[in-house]
């Protein structure tokens, strides 16, 4: 049932990350919150393990799982929300995590021998296709503002480096797939839960890095602030993560990941509702296309 469930569900709460970090925005610093959530879905996971008597990891397995929380989610968020936070389009942000799958199944090929077939290739490829039209909209308004600040040329709006933010949001998408990928080595043998909280724990330290480095201090309690705090720690960092890593011990690595491509379809449909954000026809179209593409790859 779990095997049956864990896709769908997924894909849910993991497009919900898009809208936790666009709600949280006017009352926390992005990395102040992640460290939070991180250390909370840490504490919830230790928890459940000492309930549940769990073993944990030993050794040197310690410092490798520790690693492997510290790119699947902490230098993957904090590095993606510092880029958007320098002027990168949350849109492109998005795009350029939607290439994660690609790059996902192009590395597990050679290094842990899944088979990729051609029709497995085509299904990611008509997923990113569909993302592409679903971000269409905002990657349009994203180039035509950065032609504006270009033009106005007003130092006051400047930000880091525009080759910097494209590298470091770059790093971000290679993060989260090394983390990925890293979960199908020896961390594949240790228990979840308990696993779950150490990794958590490595994103928290990231998350708290990232807030001291950059200065980090602003936390404006509010209802919608604490309730995404709580959504954060069980929903995405909790349940959302954890079935990534289910999935991906117990499947190949690309077919766990072509599930990410219908995150952002998603996220648009979840703001539509929940921001009345614009959802023009061409987004529509992207999502069937998206969806007929993660099909097509499942099955492949």
């Amino acid at each position: 049932m779990l095997a049956s469930l864990a896709p769908a569900l997924f894909v849910v709460l993991w497009s919900t990350g898009f809208v936790v970090a666009r709600a949280i925005a006017p009352y926390a610093d992005p990395n102040l919150f992640l460290l939070a959530r991180f250390a909370g879905t840490a504490a919830l996971f230790a928890c459940v393990a000492l309930a549940m008597r769990a073993p944990w990891p030993r050794g040197r397995e310690i410092g490798k799982h520790l690693f492997a929380g510290a790119l699947l989610q902490g230098v993957y968020l904090g590095a993606g929300y510092w880029a958007v936070a320098q002027g990168l389009s949350a849109g492109v942000m998005a795009l350029l995590g939607a290439l994660q799958p690609l790059l996902t199944a192009t590395l597990a090929a050679p290094l842990f021998g899944e088979r990729i077939s051609m029709r497995r290739w085509q299904g990611m490829s008509l997923g990113l296709a569909g993302v592409v039209l679903v971000l269409m909209p905002k990657l349009s308004a994203a180039f035509h503002a950065t032609a504006t600040a270009t033009a106005s040329a007003d130092p006051a709006g400047a930000h880091a480096n525009p080759l910097l933010v494209v590298v470091v949001a770059v790093l971000a998408v290679g993060a989260i797939t090394a983390g990925t990928l890293y979960q199908k080595t020896s961390l594949a043998q240790a228990d979840i839960r308990s696993a779950s909280a150490v990794q958590n724990a490595g994103a928290a330290i990231v998350a708290a890095l990232l807030a001291l480095a950059l200065g980090e201090h602003r936390w404006i309690g509010s209802a919608t602030l604490w309730i995404s705090l709580a959504w954060g720690i069980a929903m995405l960092s909790g349940a959302g993560v954890t079935l990534l890593v289910w999935m991906v011990r117990h499947g190949d690595a690309a077919r766990a990941t072509a599930l990410l491509y219908l995150a952002p379809p998603l996220a648009a449909l979840e703001s539509w509702l929940l921001f009345r954000e614009t959802l023009a026809p061409i987004q529509i179209a992207g999502f069937g296309v998206a969806l007929a593409g993660v099909l097509i790859a499942r099955r492949g």
